[in-house]
């Protein structure tokens, strides 16, 4: 009954039009960051030259992301003073023409300080787009229960584009001849996914996506000028939505987990899994660019079955209660299967854990959406996606400090699954929802 009423749900938000068009200008637009973002991890980690550290990871990560996390506030104060189309549109051809450049710089070998600083502004421009598409969905959806599915949709949906941009990035690459060339034409097809996701805003009208015109503060001094304002009147806003407030903490130390698996993940794959090569002198790195893609893809199928699952399990549990099952199940899940450090039970890892994930992030940005007012929206999500950056930087940081050169780290992998555990006990014994259930449950 609960998957009839979820393709019932899903045919209905597809009649929707500017639905539709929406999730189109996110399917490009992370489709092309997904390329992106495997461009990088080649050239940064994969690349034969290069001896990659869990070190050289974290300080990548902290080059890309850590400035972005001073720029974040300004992302959303100017989003609820510009039309989000308009941002949709320019950031997007904007993203296209600094990842031409990006590639440009690929093949004249320049120091890496440069390639960062170029790589730096398409991540931070990128702030703009997905903040702007989270705070655009309650326009194209009108009720707060297809919300929910559209939470379930859009941004999974737009994850499994990442996920496929990645595929399509590691095929393209392995095809080629080994060398920059390789990572500069993938670079180049990911600037020309940018073009066609700024194309595409262009089907919505200029002021569909809102803010209302009435709350618009036009001018970009006038904008800059209210930062500060701005920001405070969104954690004020905030404060008095202690809901959104808890969800989104128990997010962000999910998202610090998923930052440590990842830089294991990493550098299994570069060193621990990959095939000698037949010296035995040193392992391949196209072996483990070739398992970290099947990785990516498994993680991805995972996204795929939260879309499904969440819905039911909203209301089954609550949104914060399903936040508290997702997090208890990777506590669990996590030394079982992650111990070992074996390719196939960390596989079918890569695959819960992107469930939990995923399950875990459509229902904390229900929560936010729903909780918080629209004029409101765009600083929220952008002080969100901080949040998760400096958490994904942080955990990088950690990561280097424990992880052996291989990736084998038992006591990192524990200490995961605790704040795993600590999300779940603080989700359920935290918030109203979550104790109404543990009543509801408990055997009489």
């Amino acid at each position: 009954m609960g998957g009839m009423g979820v393709v019932r749900d899903l045919r209905m938000l597809l009649r929707l039009r500017n639905f539709r068009r929406l999730l189109l200008v996110r399917l490009l637009s992370q489709l092309s960051d997904g390329v992106f973002q495997v461009a990088l991890a080649t050239y940064v980690v994969f690349s034969p030259e290069k001896q990659t550290s869990p070190a050289a990871i974290a300080s990548a990560m902290a080059v890309l992301l850590l400035p972005y996390s001073l720029l974040g506030p300004f992302t959303g104060v100017l989003l609820d003073r510009w039309r989000r189309r308009q941002a949709l549109l320019y950031c997007n051809l904007l993203r296209s023409a600094l990842s031409a450049v990006t590639a440009v710089l690929v093949l004249l070998h320049v120091p890496d300080w440069l390639f960062y600083l170029s790589a730096l502004s398409v991540t931070a421009v990128n702030r703009f787009v997905l903040a702007g598409l989270s705070a655009a969905l309650p326009r194209v959806v009108d009720s707060r229960e297809r919300l929910v599915m559209a939470n379930s949709v859009s941004p999974t949906a737009g994850t499994l584009a990442a996920t496929a941009g990645g595929g399509l990035a590691f095929l393209v690459h392995l095809a080629l001849t080994k060398g920059t060339g390789a990572d500069a034409a993938v670079v180049l097809l990911g600037a020309l996914i940018y073009l066609c996701a700024g194309l595409a805003a262009l089907l919505m009208p200029p002021d569909l996506l809102g803010p209302d015109a009435t709350r618009v503060q036009p001018g970009l001094r006038t904008a800059v000028a209210h930062i500060t304002r701005g920001l405070a009147a969104g954690l004020r806003h905030l404060r008095m939505r202690p809901t959104a407030a808890r969800t989104m903490a128990a997010m962000t130390v999910m998202r610090f987990c998923y930052g440590g698996l990842t830089v294991t993940l990493l550098m299994l794959c570069r060193y621990a899994w990959a095939d000698p090569r037949p010296s035995g002198s040193a392992p391949n790195p196209d072996d483990g660019l070739a398992l970290l893609g099947f990785a990516v893809a498994v993680s991805g199928a995972g996204f795929f079955a939260a879309a499904v699952v969440t819905p039911w399990a909203t209301g089954r549990f609550g949104t914060s209660g399903w936040v508290a099952v997702c997090a208890g199940a990777a506590a669990v899940l996590l030394p079982v299967l992650g111990l070992p450090f074996e390719p196939a039970p960390m596989l079918v890892a890569a695959f819960l854990l992107g469930c939990a994930t995923q399950g875990a992030k459509i229902a904390t940005d229900t929560v936010v959406q729903s909780s918080v007012d629209d004029a409101y929206r765009g600083r929220i999500f952008s002080l969100y996606d901080v949040l998760f950056n400096v958490a994904y930087v942080g955990a990088a940081a950690v990561s280097a400090l424990v992880l052996p050169p291989d990736g084998r780290s038992a006591l990192l992998l524990v200490v995961l699954a605790a704040l795993y555990a600590l999300v779940a006990f603080g989700i359920t014994w935290g918030t109203e929802e979550g104790r109404e259930w543990l009543r509801v449950s408990a055997p009489r």
